[in-house]
């Protein structure tokens, strides 16, 4: 089985007047990328708290994000073959990537759905324990959306090893 797609999103805050900036994607080959995203004039939001998270200011924003643009037409040459991309907090994920798309004058030629739709309930039960297990054996820095969305592509390749080899385990007192 071929790994999912995922794409992660950073953003300048949450809630009401918060945009994205910056997308990531893990591909079904393993390989992630990101891209930083200039804000537009009119995206003013910016909250301290989540610049702590994700270690992005605003001024590198300004000097080295890509126009919005330039991200869309990229999101949609990486994903109009593939057609689905997934995403772990897909209500916030989903509002800042229309945005993104309204903003560039364009559609998405690609839909994000949530990774949960592709969890069975044996993964979910062990999901929070194996991410935690893969940042520290990997030592990935968190709130980056290229590393997040591979961190998240890495857990759902070893829940599904571990349901596949709970699968085969005998049950105690079977």
């Amino acid at each position: 089985m071929t790994l999912p797609t995922l794409l992660d999103i950073e953003a300048s805050g949450f809630g009401r007047g918060s945009y994205p900036i910056e997308i990531g994607l893990a591909r079904a080959d393993g390989s992630s990328c990101a891209f930083l995203i200039q804000p537009l004039p009119e995206w003013t939001h910016w909250d301290p708290k989540a610049e702590l998270l994700h270690g992005i200011s605003r001024e590198r924003l300004l000097r080295e994000g890509h126009p919005v643009l330039e991200v869309a037409r990229w999101l949609n040459d990486e994903l109009a073959e593939v057609g689905v991309a997934y995403s772990d907090s897909w209500g916030y994920d989903n509002t800042w990537l229309s945005l993104l798309f309204h903003h560039a004058g364009m559609l998405p030629r690609f839909r994000l759905e949530a990774l949960r739709r592709l969890l069975s309930e044996r993964q979910l039960r062990v999901w929070k324990a194996t991410k935690e297990a893969l940042i520290r054996e990997r030592g990935i820095q968190r709130h980056r959306a290229g590393e997040d969305a591979r961190l998240l592509q890495l857990t759902f390749e070893r829940t599904r090893i571990l349901v596949e080899a709970e699968k085969g385990q005998p049950r105690p007192g079977a």
